[in-house]
């Protein structure tokens, strides 16, 4: 028996000074295609299906290829509001801090590809810094009745994150430490910083000044920055050098500020090493505006390799974590996670130096005397 639902049309007809509708017959809508249709044209059993669906372990490249034909040749689509009814709605929620950081969106774009080939469709939203704005994005996440959730350095407390990660499958990027109920993805932030910093020495270089984040006080988690900014201070003291960090965002205008603060002291660094990026375009903008040259005067390095670092004009010294495989491992536990595992997953990349031209040896104009700051 079909489970086509036919609707009756209706056309309008004239009756004296009355419009009454008169029913018509409609043509049959095509029927939807249900999982059964996908199970017998693969061949194989209905629970197969729904396990390549869910991206559940224990299926083999064979029936993963025929299932996902089957589909592509029926056009199935999972049905939206039954979905919802069985608490399952095929949605990945990803919440990053915000839209302008450019490493962000790579990771998403990283998510994005890696979900291509399975029934999950990511839904975005940007949480802020607040850690109580990214509490109420979780939940406006929640209420959507994802199947599970992707947090880029999310700033709340770990209680607030272990009850979450209790309640629904978690993976929590670029937050370092040990997690009971969800999983973590980060960057060897701590070994990629202090490999710049031995870069940076091998130059020539003593005064190295690093800009931060302030650490949001999440002990024992630490974020990307303060992992960096630990490996930074390690480095520093192992070379027997003093380490100098200006607190600001990771922002153009934040790295801007910080080298306007660093560029005012006595003792003006040779090296800025940003600690993002992004951080790093703007100590180029402002040692352009104070007449600096970019590497004779001042080398300025970065972290991420977002990919404006590797435009020509720019050609930015920088660390590579690489925001495509934080994505794309970030989603492969996740689907894990949803399969039906249960012990915690700590995936750790590791970090490579890309020097570039923005590091040179320091130059031999008088690094004693500081720069006019206009305001």
């Amino acid at each position: 028996m079909s489970d086509a639902i036919h609707w009756p049309s209706y056309e309008l007809r004239q009756e004296g000074s009355r419009v009454t509708p008169k029913q018509t017959t409609s043509p049959e809508k095509p029927r939807r295609a249900t999982l059964q249709d996908v199970a017998s044209e693969a061949g194989v059993s209905f629970s197969a299906v729904s396990k390549v669906i869910r991206g559940a372990s224990g299926v083999s490249p064979q029936m993963r290829e025929r299932v996902t034909a089957a589909i592509d040749k029926l056009g199935y689509r999972p049905h939206a509001g039954a979905r919802a009814m069985r608490g399952k709605s095929y949605t990945i929620g990803v919440m990053i801090v915000e839209m302008s950081s450019p490493f962000q969106p790579e990771v998403v774009q990283g998510i994005t590809d890696a979900l291509e080939g399975t029934p999950y469709q990511e839904v975005l939203i940007a949480g802020g810094l607040s850690p109580a704005r990214q509490k109420r994005s979780i939940e406006a996440l929640m209420d959507r009745q994802v199947d599970g959730l992707i947090l880029v350095a999310p700033w709340m407390e770990a209680d607030w994150l272990e009850e979450l990660g209790a309640k629904i499958p978690t993976v929590v990027v670029a937050r370092h430490g040990t997690a009971a109920n969800f999983d973590t993805v980060v960057d060897d932030e701590y070994q990629g910083a202090r490999l710049m910093v031995d870069h940076l020495v091998s130059l020539g270089h003593e005064r190295i000044v690093h800009t931060s984040m302030p650490s949001g006080g999440l002990e024992p988690f630490v974020l990307s920055h303060t992992a960096r900014r630990h490996g930074y201070e390690q480095a520093m003291t192992r070379h027997g050098l003093v380490p100098k960090v200006v607190e600001t965002t990771y922002s153009e205008i934040g790295g801007y500020e910080a080298a306007i603060q660093a560029f005012s002291g006595d003792d003006r660094p040779t090296a800025i090493f940003a600690g993002a990026d992004i951080a790093a375009l703007g100590v180029l903008r402002a040692a352009e505006e104070r007449g600096l040259r970019v590497p004779e005067d001042l080398t300025v390095a970065g972290y991420d390799n977002i990919y404006v670092s590797a435009i020509g004009r720019i050609s930015l010294t920088t660390v590579d974590q690489s925001g495509q495989l934080t994505g794309a491992n970030s989603t492969r536990l996740l689907l894990e996670r949803i399969g039906g595992r249960t012990q915690p997953a700590h995936y750790v990349i590791a970090p490579q130096l890309v020097p570039r031209k923005t590091s040179a040896a320091p130059g031999l104009v008088d690094q004693a005397t500081p720069i006019s700051v206009q305001h």
